[in-house]
């Protein structure tokens, strides 16, 4: 009979950007046809943003792509000041990010074996991924510790992350974190779907043991805090790796500031990563021209790429990394809009 040890044995590797010179490739890719081109393309928009010193750069994540190797390329684009802002599923940056904070691990699997094994042995599955379901429980746990020391009121998704991100800072296992990065660099990370992840475990035994006074995440004030930024930042620039929740959030905000007689102009630049067909009408497919009817993002510097993550995002960021025009950027900080309100109140 096996055990959690015979599957549980080699860990996901996360990619290094920093190691590898994707720019002959990707510039190759250019002169080549269908997503190949599209890329390039994609590759120069987001390194045209980071030139472009009046743009701040929103990027919006889904699926389960840090659980794939791709966590590091998130902290790389923190720590070079290649993003302003994060907007994101749950999972990514509890189940994912903060679960390997806490020092746990992501293990090499396969989508061809009997789940009903896996079930009885903890084991969890994503595709070709494996995660120790009893690590996941610590850390719904550590989110529901978390909460029992904060006050008792509501917290957008941007707060509770920041103190998730101190936890982590005082007792965290490793120091690649994009929730800890992200604490350390003032760059704001929203959950707009927070409870849809480990995060909504503990939040529902924090509530359950303080049913009369409790930490609880108020999601209009997510949307408030990001459309806050957007009226800061005026020019926008969004990269976009998958879709869903997130992706439509990030391009509401410019409706938003509309709503709230601010004239912001739609998002400047914008590339999507995803392999979700636009026919059935569903947000992770939609495209960027489709946005712009709704007059949430330009259609000059726009661009679709039709490809799994794993293999387009490390290209489309390692190439922007290696032009190096983050070197000139001017750093946002935009987490200290929301503290120096509190200051000023």
């Amino acid at each position: 009979m096996r055990t959690k040890k015979d599957f549980l044995k080699e860990t996901v590797q996360h990619i290094d950007i920093k190691s590898q010179n994707v720019l002959p490739l990707v510039d190759a890719f250019g002169k080549m046809a269908f997503q190949a081109r599209n890329l390039h393309r994609a590759a120069g928009i987001y390194d045209r943003m980071l030139k472009d010193d009046g743009c701040s750069v929103i990027l919006v994540l889904a699926g389960s792509i840090f659980s794939a190797g791709l966590k590091n390329v998130v902290v790389d684009m923190i720590r070079n000041n290649m993003v302003d802002a994060i907007v994101s599923t749950g999972a990514l940056m509890v189940d994912q990010d903060f679960f390997e904070g806490l020092g746990f691990k992501h293990y090499i699997g396969s989508p061809f074996v009997d789940d009903n094994e896996l079930r009885e042995l903890h084991i969890d599955r994503i595709y070709d991924t494996y995660i120790d379901e009893d690590d996941l429980r610590e850390c719904d746990m550590t989110v529901a510790k978390i909460c029992d020391s904060l006050p008792k009121r509501p917290f957008s998704s941007r707060e509770f992350i920041w103190h998730m991100g101190k936890y982590l800072s005082e007792n965290g296992k490793i120091k690649d974190s994009v929730v800890l990065a992200a604490y350390e660099n003032n760059v704001p990370i929203f959950v707009p779907a927070f409870s849809d992840c480990s995060a909504g475990f503990g939040f529902v035994h924090h509530q359950w043991n303080n049913p009369d006074e409790n930490v609880s995440i108020d999601s209009a004030k997510d949307f408030l805090e990001l459309t806050k930024i957007k009226i800061e930042a005026k020019e926008t620039g969004i990269l976009m790796i998958g879709g869903g929740v997130p992706k439509n959030f990030t391009q509401d905000v410019v409706v938003a500031a509309e709503v709230l007689n601010y004239d912001v102009p739609m998002h400047k630049y914008a590339i999507q990563i995803t392999v979700a067909d636009e026919r059935d009408g569903g947000l992770s497919g939609s495209t960027l021209k489709e946005a712009s009817s709704w007059g949430k993002v330009e259609t000059t510097f726009e661009q679709m790429v039709y490809s799994e993550a794993t293999v387009a995002m490390p290209l489309v960021v390692g190439y922007a990394y290696q032009k190096g025009n983050w070197k000139n950027r001017t750093k946002r900080n935009f987490t200290k809009i929301f503290t120096e309100e509190k200051v000023s109140k």
